[in-house]
């Protein structure tokens, strides 16, 4: 049996998950693997939950290694978790404990499957594209990389906010907006979609442009492909305005242009040999339900 390494994260806020961590635990238990849990999660799951927990060791920052890392919680928790990864190229599984779990696809009644999987190399992985968001002036406070979506939006007040978009050094139009989402097609299912943006297929090489409330009927949502640079110039009757970086919020000075590129390196996304995208748009979204048909 190969004795694999195991990265845990999980999201603090759910007392409900601790018979799915017993059930992941005694697994990896029974399999020998080696285990690597996150501080803040191990503490909660000791402390909080108390529960036994036997780590192999605990992860303090970003600088870990493992053979596969495992994201115990919702969609949220799952983005937390790959800006974690960063560029290190393992594999990603989400366990869902929210309530969508887009992309945190495996139910806790499927945790001893998904761990069978693995040890079988049954799985695929998926390489899903990623943003890079650079500042004309200083950096992103936070990681500058987004695997959904880098949005800019209003704040302080009810007044929309302008934003200028060129394209590979072309002007292609000035937003008057509450905001303009760029989105992956990973995130096409996330804050893209409930906006009017398109779904998209999670490996297809493009970005989306969805405007959040636009001033305007003749303004709609456009893919482009993604190796294009995107420079936007904000203007805003309070002088500021919001950048989200998968949902990571801080202010930004409207003197500070943004360019948004793909970046260098691709999120490694799990996926069971019995699911796929289009699967889960069905199960998940609903997809092309016809709520006249009975079950």
């Amino acid at each position: 049996m190969r004795r694999l390494r195991f990265a845990l994260f999980g999201n603090v806020y759910q007392p409900k998950k601790a018979v799915a961590v017993q059930k992941l635990l005694c697994l990896l238990e029974q399999r020998e693997a080696e285990l690597y849990i996150d501080r803040s999660f191990y503490e909660y799951l000791t402390q909080n939950l108390r529960l036994s927990v036997r780590a192999t060791g605990l992860i303090e920052d970003n600088l870990f290694e493992a053979d596969i890392v495992v994201s115990m919680g919702g969609d949220g928790t799952f983005l937390e978790t790959a800006s974690r990864v960063g560029d290190k190229g393992i594999p990603l599984l989400g366990i869902n404990m929210g309530r969508m779990g887009f992309l945190a696809d495996v139910t806790a009644d499927e945790i001893e499957q998904a761990i069978a999987h693995i040890y079988d190399e049954a799985c695929c992985v998926e390489k899903r594209s990623v943003l890079r968001l650079e500042y004309s002036q200083g950096a992103p406070a936070t990681s500058p990389f987004a695997l959904n979506e880098i949005a800019v939006l209003k704040r302080d007040n009810s007044s929309m906010i302008s934003i200028r978009v060129d394209i590979n050094g072309e002007y292609l139009t000035t937003y008057q907006a509450d905001g303009l989402i760029i989105n992956t097609p990973t995130g096409s299912t996330g804050y893209a979609l409930s906006v009017g943006g398109p779904i998209m297929s999670p490996l297809g090489g493009m970005l989306g442009l969805v405007p959040v409330a636009p001033h305007s009927l003749n303004v709609r949502p456009i893919t482009l492909c993604d190796d294009a640079v995107i420079d936007l110039t904000v203007a805003s009757r309070s002088g500021n305005f919001l950048v989200a970086i998968d949902g990571r919020s801080e202010p930004c000075s409207e003197n500070i242009r943004l360019r948004v590129t793909r970046a260098a390196h691709d999120i490694r996304i799990l996926r069971r040999p019995d699911n796929s995208f289009f699967r889960t748009l069905r199960n998940k979204l609903a997809w092309g339900t016809d709520i006249r048909i009975e079950s």
